[in-house]
């Protein structure tokens, strides 16, 4: 079957635990997720600090060093 409206934090976390390898669609979902979380942002104040965990950031500085080579 295939999946019209993927679960992006289920393809992050699979990714990240190695339950899945990481690929473009990995990526993708990063990318939205990023997306989200900067419109969670601009809500206010309160939300400026909200951000991804540790694990998240890496894979993200990993995909940007793989873009930068």
């Amino acid at each position: 079957m295939i999946e019209t409206y993927p679960d992006h934090w289920q393809i992050i976390r699979d990714s990240i635990s190695g339950h899945r390898t990481i690929d473009e669609q990995t990526y993708a979902s990063l990318a939205v997720l990023s997306d989200r979380l900067e419109r969670v942002r601009k809500l206010g104040l309160d939300f400026a600090d909200v951000g991804f965990s540790p694990a998240v950031e890496k894979l993200k500085s990993a995909r940007s060093e793989m873009a930068v080579a």
